[in-house]
């Protein structure tokens, strides 16, 4: 699958929206205000499966070898399992699309991370993590957050996960929708991080929810 480039700079942020006709599939049933909770909680995790599976593109360390193979000697390349890829889901949406990395990659840790979003001053506030102390030296970390819409809670989430020893470079951040707002906070504070969204759209509005969005992404993937 191409990418497509939205922003470029050998030292800024970059940000994908890989241009492949499943993910413009699943993020349009997301956005029917018509979908059922059980379908859009299923298309944000096809969606997820996708965009993780672009994020991980070139970035894996991998280990090669010789096997037996049932008709002879084969060269092979293994992900490498000793250095697993940490996924921290941002909670509670964020399981929803982070629900199929287990399956995409071959070695991971999930390491929970719960802020919720004050409705009035849109400011997030921490309220579950399971982050460890310290990541390990060289430590890759995907960031799971269907709606980058003010930036608030993301910014909060990366800042957690650099005070713990990870560089903005091994960082990546995966998302159904992201906004204006919040692409500028990213690119502003972590040069060098990278973005994949399933779509980016034009604006968010004074409740700070994108504009024209899909909803609140938690509420719609679990009913609740």
């Amino acid at each position: 699958m191409a990418t497509e480039n939205k922003v470029i700079s050998g030292d800024r942020m970059l940000v994908f929206v890989p241009p492949h006709p499943l993910i413009k599939h699943w993020v349009s049933v997301l956005r029917n205000e018509q979908t059922p909770c059980p379908v859009f909680k299923n298309a944000m995790a096809e969606l997820g499966r996708l965009l993780l599976y672009e994020a991980s593109r070139d970035w894996l360390p991998t280990i090669t070898g010789e096997i037996q193979s049932p008709m002879g000697i084969a060269s092979v390349e293994f992900v490498d399992p000793r250095e697993p890829v940490a996924i921290v889901p941002i909670l509670r949406a964020g399981l929803a699309l982070a629900e199929h990395a287990t399956s995409i990659l071959p070695a991971t840790k999930t390491y929970h991370l719960g802020l919720s979003r004050n409705e009035e001053t849109l400011q997030p506030s921490v309220y579950l993590n399971k982050l460890p102390d310290k990541f390990p030296e060289g430590s890759r970390v995907i960031v799971v957050d269907p709606m980058l819409a003010t930036g608030g809670t993301i910014v909060a989430a990366i800042d957690l996960i650099k005070e713990r020893g990870v560089d903005n470079s091994q960082i990546k951040v995966v998302c159904a929708v992201a906004a204006p707002p919040a692409l500028t906070k990213l690119s502003e504070k972590f040069p060098r991080l990278h973005v994949y969204a399933g779509i980016l759209d034009p604006t968010v509005n004074e409740k700070g929810f994108i504009i024209p969005g899909l909803g609140d992404a938690g509420d719609r993937s679990f009913g609740t």
